[in-house]
């Protein structure tokens, strides 16, 4: 089992996606935690509607603040936040760029999601071909 940690800005949408749809589709290869460098207050609304309407359900989520040294324990990291990550990392990273729906309408975070849930998707497949390796 890979430690993949999703990393945005507020951690409030793309990296709440991600580890709700890397948790549901790929739990057979992977461990999905999220955070953010500057995490807000909740998950925001529009977050938890649109992955409820790809049957996902990250109610229970909540939002995480980025810390080099806990993320010492992943295996990879996946940056969407833009920025460069804090702290002396060893660990993998890839830069995934999506765009942010934070503030936006329900039809560019179902946008965001779709591209989300294709690079998740990605990332399982590759994750399973390398653990049959």
């Amino acid at each position: 089992m890979k430690k993949v940690q999703f990393v945005c800005i507020g951690n409030c949408c793309r990296s709440q996606m991600a580890e709700g749809f890397a948790n549901h589709y790929g739990k057979d290869v992977l461990q999905a935690a999220s955070s953010g460098l500057a995490p807000t207050v909740i998950v925001a609304r529009e977050t938890i509607d649109t992955m409820s309407e790809k049957n996902i359900d990250i109610s229970h989520q909540f939002p995480k603040k980025f810390d080099p040294i806990e993320a010492r324990d992943a295996d990879l990291i996946v940056n969407m936040s833009g920025f460069v990550l804090p702290g002396k990392l060893t660990v993998p990273i890839e830069e995934w760029k999506v765009r942010d729906p934070f503030g936006d309408s329900m039809e560019v975070y179902m946008q965001s999601a779709n591209d989300v849930e294709m690079k998740v998707m990605a990332l399982i497949l590759r994750l399973r071909r390398e653990s049959r390796k």
